[in-house]
């Protein structure tokens, strides 16, 4: 039986996958945004072992999150799920940074740096991440004409980095990388061409299999099957630099 907290696990990915780790025996914290959504999550709520409430768009709440996992104790696995998909405008956080950068990127770098160092960690990307620019020059896109989609192609291709820097800097955990492909949730829309439930089987599976496939650390993963690295992700000297560019944006360092 392993701990596992997944961010934004109130709908969609995050939350099939807690039902599942759930059904499978396994104990879930589960995270809401707000305390509104927090209610809303009901008999689910119940069958967590806990859950913990901030908005990632937020960074004093992001650390304030961190604090309520570290109080709940360690986990065994930390899924970093929660993300949002095209803001048509550029939505500035109260910190000024674009709400995209800030939830899908510099959240799950801040919650790496601050919750104790769980022996799985999870990142979900997107196949948009192809299309993402390995330039840190104006990740606050202060400089640059907004768009939506670059943006959140782009921060799918930061949080992937991040996520292979952190498999090679933590030889003692296994980090790994999950696209869900385009699948039917709020995000994703109606029409969404790909199956919900291999969605969110990938990541169940990483997050707690003794399967020897799912205890190698450093993969791109799509449906259970492993695909190449991405070129610039992978690469350790932009790994390096993006890890310098959110230490400056943060203020926070990763151990």
């Amino acid at each position: 039986m392993a701990r596992i907290f997944i961010t934004g696990s109130t709908e969609g990915l995050g939350k099939a996958a807690a039902l599942d780790l759930l059904d499978d025996g396994h104990e879930v914290v589960l995270h809401a945004r707000n305390p509104s959504r927090a209610a809303d999550l009901g008999a689910l709520a119940d069958r967590a072992v806990g859950v913990v409430v901030g908005d990632l768009s937020s960074a004093e709440q992001t650390h304030a999150l961190a604090e309520q996992v570290n109080a709940l104790g360690r986990m065994d696995t930390v899924i970093h799920n929660a993300g949002i998909f095209i803001d048509p405008e550029r939505v500035a956080t109260a910190e000024g940074h674009p709400r995209t950068l800030a939830v899908n990127v510099l959240a799950p770098y801040v919650l790496t740096a601050e919750i104790q160092r769980p022996a799985r960690l999870i990142y979900i990307s997107s196949g948009m991440l192809d299309d993402g620019s390995s330039s840190l020059d104006d990740l606050e896109w202060t400089s640059r004409r907004w768009s939506g989609v670059q943006a959140y192609c782009d921060s799918k291709l930061l949080v992937a980095t991040l996520a292979y820097a952190v498999a090679r800097r933590w030889p003692d955990v296994i980090g790994n990388i999950v696209d869900p492909g385009w699948v039917p949730t709020r995000m994703g829309g109606p029409s969404a061409s790909d199956d919900l439930t291999l969605g969110r089987t990938t990541q169940v599976w990483l997050a707690a299999s003794d399967d020897p496939e799912a205890t190698v650390s450093g993969g791109y993963w799509y449906h259970r099957h492993r695909r190449e690295p991405i070129p610039a992700a992978s690469d350790p000297d932009f790994q390096d630099a993006l890890l310098d560019e959110l230490n400056r944006l943060t203020r926070v360092r990763l151990p």
